[in-house]
């Protein structure tokens, strides 16, 4: 019997999915809060509730905590011990550390020759304004977010210093800030989604109409979508750009000038492609890993 912990939210929806799939095929069910998660450098093992982590066949990260921040840069630096201690970690350690910091997994990205939206990162507020002007209408986004949590639009009015320096005081020291795009054939992201590697499907949410935005979480909706071959290519090397990701979405914006790239992300998501696609991708993730080390 397979012993393989998941690292996720205990109630969060993916977390079960992913641990009812593992103990369908394996009868263990672990999951890993890393809230409750003690790392003891003297002895090397790692261990949650009691379970020493190190003695596990396998660990699969679906969430490292309910929102991103850089604390769980540090959840991240367990988890890269536990897999030089030789445990199997899904997906590599070290590609997650650098797309859970928007900015890093950004000029990863760019220096790959990935196209992206315009983007622009600066800590003062003068360049800021004028990026703003520059572009017409940007988006500010924190380097620590999902599901545009705590973004915010800015136009160039007479006002633009002020929201500038609003998003600033709002934690934000270092601004990351992006050219609003138009959107073409319709208000369509698209989660490009890969598993091992290899293109799995993908899904598309659409806007409410409501929100600048397409999340659910603002009344976006996940659709079916079938992308051009050569969206599925540029989505495939971006990913690549992070080897050892087991399981991840790339979000791609199709604009009139053609596709760009917004994020790899680092855990990938389930809802999108199980409502769009009828895809279980718990299912495939866990018959993966199994695969994978068997």
């Amino acid at each position: 019997m397979k012993k393989i912990g998941v690292v996720g939210i205990p109630k969060g929806w993916s977390t079960l999915r992913l641990l009812d799939a593992l103990e369908a095929r394996t009868g263990y069910r672990l999951c890993i809060d890393m809230a409750e998660v003690r790392l003891d450098l003297e002895t090397g093992k790692v261990f949650c509730q009691g379970t020493d982590l190190t003695g596990l066949d396998a660990v699969i990260v679906k969430k490292i905590a309910p929102s991103y921040s850089p604390h769980a840069l540090d959840r991240m630096e367990v988890l890269r011990f536990l897999h030089r201690k030789g445990v199997p970690v899904f997906s590599d350690p070290d590609s997650m550390f650098r797309l859970i910091d928007r900015l890093s997994g950004t000029t990863v990205l760019r220096l790959g020759g990935i196209p992206m939206p315009p983007t622009v990162v600066t800590e003062d507020i003068e360049e800021a304004a004028v990026t703003v002007a520059d572009f017409g209408k940007a988006v500010f986004k924190p380097l620590y977010s999902s599901k545009a949590r705590g973004m915010t639009v800015i136009e160039d009015t007479a006002d633009v210093r002020e929201e500038i320096a609003d998003f600033k005081s709002a934690g934000n020291q270092v601004m990351y800030i992006q050219k609003m795009v138009s959107h073409a054939g319709g208000h369509l992201d698209l989660g490009v989604s890969f598993l091992g590697g290899k293109y799995l499907a993908t899904y598309a949410r659409q806007g409410s109409g409501d929100s600048w935005d397409t999340t659910t979480r603002t009344g976006g909706r996940y659709v079916p979508h079938e992308p051009s071959p050569e969206i599925i290519a540029l989505a495939h090397k971006a990913q690549g750009l992070f080897p050892g990701m087991a399981f991840t979405c790339v979000d791609v914006v199709e604009t009139p000038d053609g596709a760009a790239i917004y994020e790899v992300s680092a855990f990938g998501g389930f809802r999108g492609l199980l409502d769009a696609c009828g895809i279980d991708a718990a299912a495939a993730y866990a018959d993966h890993v199994l695969e994978a080390i068997r």
